[in-house]
Formats: structure tokens, C-alpha cells, sequence
């Protein structure tokens, strides 16, 4: 009986090594290397080669047509922002998540919509029945002729079901339970979770049909398997939200036909999923009049403007090192903020606890929110509270200046239509810029000066209340 032979491979870079290694020597990651069988090399390799028997070409670019290929849109908008305007027929979408988050849920209702559109939609599910996935199908709302179930892992007889229906869209749920029979290796294994997957591009790209794939993501949030699965598929979005509340966020960390970092957001009810038309106001919708170490940032979401707020708490430290807690934020850029201010705005902070979030469960990462995050920080920390009809827009440096940031008309314009009063924005991003609508835009330069605009004018303000009255 001949020797099986086996090497580690990194489930994060792809890197393979004879013998097994504590850590990765390409990626430096830890614990990220699995053992694997050798497969013997086969004389007969599989080309792309359509289920109508064609072979693919080689053609010049003037002569590839993109007419036949329009976006294929679904009744939820949401996902159509996401996507980048809509369906794209052959492309190759992964959605990852945590358990039990509703990305099942998403897909049943996405698929009962396409099938509605005229296309045959093949929903393939590793983890139920077709009894289940029916009984949850009806419980959505969703049925429609061209619809059509297969509880099945084995990656062959899924092929023989394609070339038999010969679907528009394929659905995967999920990726890791499916095996390829010519793999020797156990069901959800770094091999297994590659070959399925070079399978399925071979069918959505030669066949025009549009892949849809489930992956199960790791205790640190990313997706399970290599990683060099998200570098195969077209497209990969996160399904991101809190099991104890009921709104979801769809978010695309890579997408070859639209723009990255893309938005949706959701809600999950008893029938299924609805889309949130206005994120904003529901992000706003339980701020408290007259409360401190509150601001308004307009972030930027894809092509989205959002209002989010942002909460400060700083408090004395009762231990010798000060801590720096942050939900939904860099932790390492809220050391930054905090550091400036303490630099270039006088603030004592190195002996203060400080608890920073985004509230609404969002993940907030672009410049954009440093201002914000400084006022939040200075109203709790000088017990100072800001305006209702106050919103902030900057990046700000290491030497305490307000650098400008993109996009700036579309913030404004966001916050004028929630009804805010003042924006403060970058001084460097009035030139060129006429503000047009009603809302009060204020050029600031430095954390300084917004600082002692946002809450001496308001002192003023008070004052001419008080003397009226």
C-alpha cells in the first residue's frame, strides 16, 4: 500500500510547508496551518468548458460585447446598493456571517424574488431539508415556479442537477458543507473548501450563471477556510448586527462591480427581512436633549451618507493606568484623538478612564469621524453638552489641524435634510464651495477653534435666552 502524503497548508495565505510550524512563515499568523493530503497529479485537467460543450477563446477586447449581460434587480433595494446597482448574471457572490444573523434568511427572500424576475433560480442547502427550508419559505412569503430546492453536499451530483435545470442562479448554503468526491480529505477542510469553490467559478463563469455562496466565518469574524477564498469570488459581504436587536448591516468588503464599503441596512422581523429606507433616523432616534459627551458625525458609507452618533464617557481613573475602551471604532485612533487633545486643546486626559462608541451597533473607520469623536470627548470630559442641531465633519492631524475630507456636499446636504441647524466642517473645504441650502456651515481649522465655537457660541445662545426671558 503506497505512503499518503501530506503537507501543512495556511488557511490565511496559501502558504505550504512540509512539516508542521507553530506560525506561519509567509503571514507571520499563528495556528493558521493544516494538514492535507497530497493529491496525485492527473494527466487530464479540467478547462473551462460551457454545459453546452463550448471551450473558451481567446478574443481582442473590441470584440467582447457587454450588451447581453444587464443587472438583474431584486425588490429589496438595499441589496441592490450593495451589489452596486443590481445582479450581475455570472458573477460570484460570498456572504459570510455570524450564526444565526439571517443570511439563510436573506438568501430565500433574494432567491424568491429572482425567480419572480423570469430566471430559474437552484437553491442547494448542505444544513437542511427541503422540508425546512420550505416550512421557513412560507413563513417568508416566498414561492414561485422557477424555484426549485436540493438538499445535497455532493458537488457531482450538484453539477448533474445544473446541467439538467440549467439555472440562472445558483445557491450555495453554505460552502463549507460541501464536498468534492475526488478530494481526499475531510468535509470543510482548507482543500475541500478550495476545490469546491474553483468548481463553482468554473460553472458561473463559463455558463453565465450567477453564484450566490454561504460561508461560515471564525471566532475572530472572518470567513472560514483559506483566504484565498475571497480573492476567487467577485464579490464578498458581511452580515454584520447584534443577535439582541433587530437591525442588521450588509456591508461589501470587496465588489468588482460596484463600490466597496457599500451599506444596507435591514431589519429583521417575523416575516422576514425589511429594508430601512433611512438609516440615518434610526441611528438618531433615542438621543437624549441636554445629555454630555454627545456629537453627530455624517460618515460616509460607500456612497451613502449616514448620521451617526458618537458617545464619549470619561470618568477618573480609579487604577494607574488610564483605560481607552472603544464599540465600533479603532481603539488605536481614539488614542490618537484623545492624545491630540490633550496636546493641542489643554485637556488633562492621561489620568481619565475614557468609553467611546458608535451607537446603533455600526462600525464606523474613516477620517471623517475624528472631530466628532473629539467633541464627544471634550463634552464629557469638561460636562458641557452640544447642540441638538449640531453635526461635525473633519479629520484631524497630529499637530491639532482640521484637514478636509471628501464628498463634503453630499455630508452637508444629509444633515440639512434630517433638519440640523450647523454643520462643522473643514476650513480647507469651503474653497471652491458655496453652501447653498439653509443650514449653518462653519469653517474651522483647528480642534481649538471648533471646540470653542461648538460650545461657546452655545453658552452665548443661553445667555440671550435667559436675558429675553
Amino acid at each position: 500500500m503506497a505512503k499518503i502524503k501530506t503537507q501543512f497548508l495556511c488557511s490565511n495565505c496559501g502558504y505550504i510547508s512540509p512539516k508542521y510550524l507553530g506560525r506561519c512563515p509567509n503571514c507571520g499568523e499563528w495556528g493558521t496551518l493544516v494538514e492535507e493530503r497530497i493529491q496525485p497529479d492527473t494527466p487530464d485537467r479540467k478547462s473551462r468548458v460551457s454545459l453546452d460543450g463550448e471551450v473558451a477563446k481567446v478574443a481582442k477586447i473590441g470584440d467582447v460585447s457587454t450588451e447581453d449581460t444587464p443587472r438583474v434587480k431584486v425588490q429589496l433595494s438595499e441589496l441592490n446598493r450593495v451589489l452596486g446597482g443590481g445582479v450581475v448574471p455570472g458573477s460570484m457572490v460570498l456572504i459570510g456571517g455570524d450564526p444565526g444573523i439571517g443570511k439563510s434568511t436573506l438568501l430565500l427572500q433574494m432567491s424568491g424574488q429572482l425567480a419572480q424576475t423570469g430566471g430559474l433560480v437552484l437553491y442547494v442547502s448542505g444544513e437542511e431539508s427541503a422540508v425546512q427550508i420550505k416550512m421557513r419559505a412560507e413563513r417568508l412569503g416566498v414561492g414561485a415556479n422557477d424555484f426549485y430546492l436540493y438538499p445535497e453536499t455532493d458537488m457531482s451530483l450538484i453539477r448533474k442537477q445544473v446541467d439538467e435545470l440549467k439555472p440562472n442562479f445558483l445557491i450555495i448554503d453554505s460552502i463549507q458543507t460541501m464536498q468534492e468526491p475526488d478530494v481526499q480529505s475531510a468535509v470543510g477542510s482548507v482543500s475541500q473548501v478550495r476545490e469546491v469553490t474553483a468548481e463553482l467559478l468554473q460553472i458561473a463563469k463559463t455558463n453565465g450563471i450567477t453564484v450566490f455562496i454561504v460561508g461560515h466565518v471564525t471566532k475572530e469574524g472572518s470567513i472560514a477556510g483559506p483566504k484565498m477564498l475571497e480573492h476567487m469570488v467577485d464579490t464578498v459581504l458581511y452580515f454584520e448586527g447584534d443577535l439582541h436587536h433587530a437591525y442588521r448591516i450588509l456591508r461589501a468588503v470587496k465588489n468588482r462591480f460596484g463600490s466597496t464599503n457599500e451599506l444596507g441596512i435591514f431589519e429583521m422581523q417575523t416575516h422576514g427581512l425589511t429594508e430601512v429606507s433611512n438609516p440615518s433616523q434610526i441611528f438618531l432616534e433615542e438621543r437624549i436633549d441636554g445629555a454630555t459627551g454627545s456629537a453627530i458625525v455624517v460618515s460616509m458609507e460607500g456612497t451613502r451618507p449616514i448620521l451617526v452618533e458618537m458617545q464619549a464617557l470619561i470618568t477618573p481613573s480609579v487604577f494607574g493606568n488610564a483605560q481607552r475602551t472603544a464599540t465600533g471604532l479603532d481603539r488605536n485612533r481614539v488614542a490618537l484623538i484623545m492624545a491630540v487633545l490633550e496636546k493641542r486643546a489643554n485637556m488633562l486626559l492621561q489620568n481619565q478612564d475614557a468609553f467611546l462608541k458608535a451607537a446603533g451597533g455600526v462600525k464606523l473607520d474613516e477620517p471623517a469621524i475624528d472631530l466628532a469623536v473629539a467633541v464627544a470627548v471634550a463634552s464629557s470630559y469638561k460636562d458641557k453638552e452640544t447642540q441638538l442641531g449640531d453635526a461635525f465633519i473633519g479629520e484631524i492631524g497630529l499637530t491639532g489641524e482640521i484637514r478636509r475630507v471628501n464628498r463634503i456636499e453630499e455630508r452637508v446636504a444629509e444633515a440639512e435634510k434630517l433638519g440640523f441647524n450647523r454643520v462643522f466642517i473643514p476650513k480647507n473645504n469651503l474653497q471652491g464651495w458655496t453652501p447653498t441650502g439653509e443650514i449653518e456651515v462653519v469653517g474651522v481649522a483647528t480642534i481649538s477653534e471648533a471646540l470653542q465655537k461648538a460650545f461657546n457660541d452655545q453658552q452665548s445662545k443661553y445667555r440671550i435666552n435667559m436675558k429675553n426671558d
